[in-house]
C-alpha cells in the first residue's frame, strides 16, 4: 500500500507535457538603487527556483549607483534563467547604469524611439578645492578605467560590440535603437510586449545551468510587481525625499520635547526619521555633514533660550546650509545623486522659521507668567471690604470675588491693596498708596 501511493505521488509531482510555459515580467522605472537591486535579486532567484522560461525586465532608467548596478550585472552572469532587457516604451533609456544592465542581459531588446548610452561614471559632489580637485580628477580617472574594464567584461561575455560599450564609459556616446541594432549592441527591435514575445520564440540563450531554447508558444505571462514596502521604500531612496524626512522628523521631537505630551508630533518624527535613516543608509553620506546639520539645530534651540541678538541664528542658518551641501558623500555613480539646491534652500528658510518663530513662542508660552489659578492673582489689585489688621483675617474684593486676605499692616475699608503672595487659601496683601 505504501508502495502504491509512493508511486501516486512521483506520478503527480512530475509536471504535465502539456503545461503552458511561464514567462516572468517586471517592469523598473526610475533610479537603479539598492531596494531596486533587492527586488531584481528576489525575482531572478524566483524565476530560477519555479523553472521559468525566462525573465523579461521592462527597464526605463537615467542611471543609478555603482554598487546596485555591478550587483544586478552580477545576478544576471549567474543566472540560471535566460535575462531579457527590453528597454520600453517609446521614448525610454537606458543611461549610464542601464547600458551595462542591457548589454548584461542574455537578450537585449529595444523598442522604438528608445535610446541607450552614456555611460560615463561621474562625481556626486565636486569639489573647488585645487589640490582636492588634483585627487578628484585621480579619483575619475580611476574610476573610468574600472567602468571601461567592467563593461568590455560584460560585453565580450555576451558577445556584443566591446569597442562601442568601451566608447559609452570614456566618450557618452549614445544610440538610438536602429543603430543599436547595427553596432550589435541589442540583438533585435520589439514594438510591443507581444511583438518581443513573438520574436523570443525558440530563441537560444547561454544560462550558467546550459544552452536554453526559450519557449513563448501559449505561455502564460506573469507580471511581477513590487510589494507595497518595496515601493515605499524605493520612493524615499530619492536623496531628497531622505532629507526632507529627516527634517520632519528633528521637528517632531523637538516639537513633542518642547509640548511634553503632544504624541503625535512625537510618532510622527520618530516614524520619519526611521525612513530618513533607512534612505540614507542606501547613499554614501557624508557625517560630516550631517554633523554640521544637529550642530545648527542646537544653535537654532539656544537662539530662542538665550539672548544672543541674532548671532546664534546666523551661525546656525551657515552651518545648516554647508550641511545640508555636504551631506551626500563624494563618490562614484553613474547618475548625479545629490540633493536639490531649491529644496536645500527650502528646508532651510522654513526650519529657521520653525525655530526662531514658532518654537520660540512655544517655549515664551512655557515662561510667561501665568494668568490662571492661584497663581495668576499675584500682582492683581483689589480694595478691602473690612479693616486689615496684623496676625488677623479680613475680607477683600478681586476680580468680582470675595477673597479672604491677610496683611502686615493696618489697612482701612474700601483702601486699594495688590496681592503679593497666597498662603493655603489666604491672599497674602500690601497696601497701595
Amino acid at each position: 500500500m505504501r508502495t502504491l501511493i509512493f508511486i501516486l505521488l512521483l506520478l503527480l509531482s512530475i509536471p504535465s507535457p502539456n503545461s503552458k510555459p511561464r514567462i516572468d515580467v517586471i517592469k523598473i522605472d526610475g533610479a537603479i538603487n539598492p531596494v531596486v537591486t533587492d527586488f531584481i535579486h528576489d525575482v531572478v532567484e524566483q524565476a530560477s527556483k519555479e523553472k521559468a522560461e525566462c525573465l523579461i525586465i521592462e527597464l526605463n532608467t537615467p542611471g543609478g549607483l555603482l554598487k546596485s548596478t555591478r550587483m544586478i550585472v552580477s545576478d544576471f552572469l549567474t543566472s540560471q534563467v535566460p535575462i531579457v532587457i527590453y528597454v520600453s516604451p517609446s521614448g525610454a533609456q537606458a543611461a549610464s547604469a542601464g547600458v551595462f544592465i542591457t548589454l548584461a542581459a542574455n537578450i537585449a531588446v529595444m523598442s522604438p524611439g528608445t535610446n541607450i548610452g552614456a555611460a560615463h561614471p561621474v562625481m556626486i559632489t565636486e569639489s573647488n578645492e585645487p589640490n582636492k580637485k588634483d585627487s578628484t580628477d585621480i579619483m575619475m580617472e580611476k574610476a573610468t578605467n574600472d567602468a571601461a574594464a567592467f563593461i568590455r567584461s560584460i560585453a565580450e561575455k555576451r558577445h556584443r560590440n566591446i569597442e562601442w560599450a568601451e566608447k559609452a564609459v570614456r566618450q557618452s556616446v549614445s544610440l538610438s535603437e536602429t543603430e543599436a541594432l547595427k553596432e550589435k549592441i541589442i540583438d533585435f527591435v520589439a514594438r510591443d510586449l507581444n511583438d518581443l514575445l513573438v520574436k523570443l520564440d525558440g530563441y537560444e540563450a547561454e544560462t550558467t545551468s546550459g544552452l536554453k531554447t526559450i519557449n513563448t508558444t501559449d505561455a502564460v505571462v506573469n507580471h511581477i510587481e513590487m510589494n507595497l514596502i518595496q515601493k515605499i521604500l524605493d520612493v524615499i531612496s530619492d536623496p531628497n525625499i531622505a532629507y526632507i524626512l529627516m527634517m520632519i522628523g528633528i521637528y517632531g521631537l523637538i516639537f513633542e520635547l518642547s509640548n511634553p505630551g503632544s504624541i503625535l508630533p512625537g510618532i510622527v518624527g520618530f516614524i520619519s526619521l526611521v525612513l530618513a535613516f533607512y534612505s540614507l543608509h542606501t547613499l554614501p553620506i557624508n557625517y560630516a555633514g550631517l554633523g554640521l546639520i544637529i550642530f545648527a539645530v542646537i544653535l537654532f534651540v539656544a537662539e530662542v533660550k538665550v539672548m544672543s541678538h541674532g548671532l546664534l541664528t546666523a551661525g546656525g542658518i551657515i552651518s545648516f546650509l554647508v550641511g545640508s551641501l555636504m551631506l551626500i558623500n563624494t563618490d562614484i555613480s553613474f547618475e548625479f545623486v545629490r540633493l536639490s539646491l531649491v529644496v536645500i534652500i527650502t528646508v532651510t528658510i522654513l526650519t529657521t522659521l520653525f525655530f526662531v518663530f514658532a518654537l520660540g513662542k512655544g517655549i515664551a508660552a512655557q515662561r510667561r507668567q501665568p494668568t490662571t489659578g492661584s497663581e495668576g492673582l499675584v500682582g492683581e489689585k483689589g480694595f478691602t471690604l473690612s479693616e486689615l489688621k496684623p496676625n488677623s483675617i479680613g475680607q477683600i474684593m478681586l476680580h468680582g470675588e470675595i477673597w479672604n486676605a491677610e496683611c502686615s499692616d493696618e489697612v482701612d475699608k474700601g483702601s486699594k491693596v495688590e496681592v503679593v503672595g497666597i498662603k493655603e487659601l489666604n491672599l497674602l496683601v500690601k497696601k497701595l498708596d
